[in-house]
């Protein structure tokens, strides 16, 4: 694998809107390189025989079922409404003039 160069650096830093120094770019060029040279190793790993997966652990919903339920009337919805119009809660326009 070829080796991560200062320009690489420089253009990653770039696009993430990265103000760095000439320091932090050296550091981060033998940081970052490190980090790919490990992640080089497990490419050398037989997974031929390992099924690709998207969870590794069993994900249980935490969540009730979504049953339908009785639930108010119109009317009973809007009984405290301040303002109602046609079936529905009038709100205040809080964008353009309200039109």
């Amino acid at each position: 694998m070829a080796s991560l160069t200062r320009a690489d650096v420089e253009h990653v830093a770039h696009l993430a809107r990265l103000g760095l120094s000439a320091d932090e770019v050296t550091r981060m060029e033998t940081d970052l390189d490190l980090i790919l040279t490990m992640f080089a190793v497990l490419d050398e790993l037989d997974t031929d025989g390992i099924a690709p997966t998207a969870q590794t652990i069993e994900v249980e919903s935490i969540l009730r079922a979504d049953l339908p339920r009785p639930s108010l009337s119109q009317e009973e919805a809007l009984a405290n409404a301040p303002e109602q119009s046609g079936g529905y809660v009038v709100v205040p326009a809080i964008l353009g003039d309200g039109a």
